[in-house]
């Protein structure tokens, strides 16, 4: 574990109210229904009309006034950084608070074709990456999508001629303590249709989602019951705790926030310390980590505060994970002589890199230390000791990999260490294990994850069957180098981490003639044989999406008023 910096640059001042909401940060806890919509543009005049009627309503990433501020430390199972920013006596939001937290937010990215059927301008069109132009089932073969593409939903199978996906819209809601939707999505829901209907047929919004076929995709966080209430979890449908350690970059949080974040979640130095990323790796028109500002479409006031993201639906196999943690639990059990459920949580550990609740097995390498740390943090909470929250919050971000090179804590090919391998890669190290560069290999492969789960199934009997996963959202400046280059080295090759053609146990494609595995490794000192995972089935199978440009709000003008001149 390292600290944080104080020698750190001047964060990036920038224009929040110009940058889409959902960008800087996630909406988190906060809005855990949503729903999205697939649109297609068949009259460039009503599209632009379209987007232009929308424009009071997209969300921005400007500052909220929250009417409940005085919210209690530590509402929610895992503490967040504005609990450890108050724990520790300091503002989490300085500056003046601007807007109402709005009931509903509101977004909007478009597909190239999309920008096509809008009619921006081809000169501006030419400046944009090849990757974003072919969309995303042109890159089916390097994302690894090739088998599954006759599973799409019909939305994204049928994404071509007069049905092409053009547009994205999506809505994240605040819930009713019952557990549903405010009222207010419904609202908005209804406001979009009769939008797409005073169109007349201009633009359409297009059905075929999930098996169902339905007209927008539903998302909703996994809940937790607590009497008459339900709570939002940061929990899948496997049942493992999501959305710890996305990257910080210079501008996205102010003062006090950045620097309890920027520990773990920015890039290490060589001397241990951390520091914020290039703003310009998740902003177009600021420098990225090369120091350079990547050529975009012109004008630059097109690209500036605009950004690309990856959408992609995501379909767990319930059934088939609970029964395979089951089947290797025995066998672990009986290997290493401990009862079958601790197996069962050591194994969903190895294969994720943490523990179902998020404690990366960086800080408890055993299931024996998982339990140490869990009370350490249950005695925190019912002796409300906010410094030792604030600290114990901190560990499940801030960790590196160089006390563990074999994997012997955390295996080098599990989901966690793939993602994000932190200083692991080097490419040179220090006597003591430290790389000699900090996390400089990884700094251009950064990407910003978004997403809520969609669908349910029977907790009593999880199945395959039905319709149940995640909405997965990577955003970042670059698809190739970020975005794609995760998704095909890293989660669908071992070779970085000297695993030969081994894939991301949780993610990765799991053809049975590959014989996939993963190899979890032994301290030498206990004398124990390593324990293989073989014959992996296949866990997540993508069901759709494409690559979605989602411009700043003075982009949005340009295109609703129709105004772009690309000289």
């Amino acid at each position: 574990m390292t600290n944080a910096t104080n020698t750190a640059p001047a964060a990036t001042l920038l224009d929040l109210a110009d940058i889409q909401g959902g960008i800087l940060r996630t909406y988190g806890d906060g809005f855990p229904k949503g729903r999205n919509f697939y649109l297609t543009v068949r009259d460039a005049r009503k599209g632009r009309a379209f987007v232009e009627a929308l424009l009071p309503k997209i969300t921005t990433a400007a500052r909220w006034k929250d009417p409940n501020r005085e919210e209690p430390l530590l509402r929610t199972r895992n503490p967040r950084v504005k609990d450890i920013a108050r724990a520790e006596g300091e503002p989490d939001y300085p500056g003046r608070v601007q807007l109402m937290k709005p009931k509903v937010t509101l977004n909007i990215g478009f597909t190239f074709t999309g920008l096509l059927a809008l009619g921006v301008p081809t000169r501006t069109l030419r400046g944009m990456p090849d990757d974003f132009i072919d969309g995303m089932e042109a890159r089916a073969a390097l994302l690894g999508d090739d088998p599954f593409l006759a599973k799409r939903d019909a939305v994204w199978r049928d994404s071509k001629g007069d049905k092409r996906v053009h547009i994205l819209l999506t809505l994240y809601a605040q819930q009713n303590p019952d557990g549903t939707a405010c009222a207010e999505l419904d609202a908005e829901t209804d406001a979009i249709v009769a939008l797409c209907d005073h169109a007349q047929g201009g633009v359409v919004l297009l059905g075929g989602v999930g098996p169902t076929n339905a007209r927008w995709q539903d998302l909703s966080a996994v809940m937790r019951q607590d009497g008459e209430r339900c709570w939002p979890t940061n929990k899948e449908h496997f049942g493992l705790s999501d959305g710890f350690g996305d990257p910080v970059f210079s501008g996205q949080f102010s003062g006090e926030a950045e620097r309890v974040r920027v520990a773990g979640g920015g890039k290490l130095m060589a001397d241990g310390s951390w520091q914020p990323l290039a703003t310009g790796e998740f902003l177009l028109g600021y420098p990225d980590e090369a120091q350079e500002v990547p050529g975009a479409a012109m004008p630059i006031a097109f690209s500036r505060n605009g950004t690309f993201m990856a959408y992609r639906k995501l379909h767990e196999e319930v059934g088939t994970f609970h029964a395979y943690i089951d089947e290797q639990a025995r066998r672990y059990a009986q290997t290493h002589q401990v009862p079958h459920e601790e197996a069962v949580d050591t194994i969903k550990a190895k294969m994720v890199g943490r523990w179902e609740d998020g404690v990366p097995l960086m800080v408890a390498p055993t299931f024996a230390a998982w339990q140490a740390f869990r009370a350490e943090l249950d005695k925190a909470r019912a002796e409300k000791d906010k410094a030792k929250l604030a600290e114990i919050a901190l560990k499940f971000t801030n960790f590196i990999y160089a006390s563990d090179p074999a994997g012997s804590k955390c295996p080098v090919t599990s989901h966690l260490r793939r993602a994000n391998p932190r200083d692991t890669l080097g490419p040179t190290f220090a006597a003591n294990g430290m790389s000699k560069d900090g996390s400089a290999i990884i700094n251009r492969r950064r990407i910003l994850r978004r997403g809520l789960p969609y669908g349910h199934y029977d907790a009593n009997a999880p199945a395959d069957d039905g319709d149940h996963g995640i909405i997965f959202m990577a955003i970042c400046t670059n698809l190739f180098r970020q975005f794609e280059f995760v998704q095909q080295q890293w989660m669908q090759y071992g070779l970085d981490f000297n695993a030969g053609s081994d894939t991301c146990p949780v993610i990765g494609n799991h053809p049975a003639e590959d014989e996939p595995k993963l190899v979890i490794a032994v301290d030498p000192e206990t004398r124990k044989p390593p324990f293989i995972c073989d014959h992996i089935p296949q866990l997540v199978e993508p069901r759709g999406g494409d690559y979605f440009f989602l411009p700043s709000m003075t982009a949005l003008r340009m295109i609703g008023m129709g105004i772009i001149d690309p000289t």
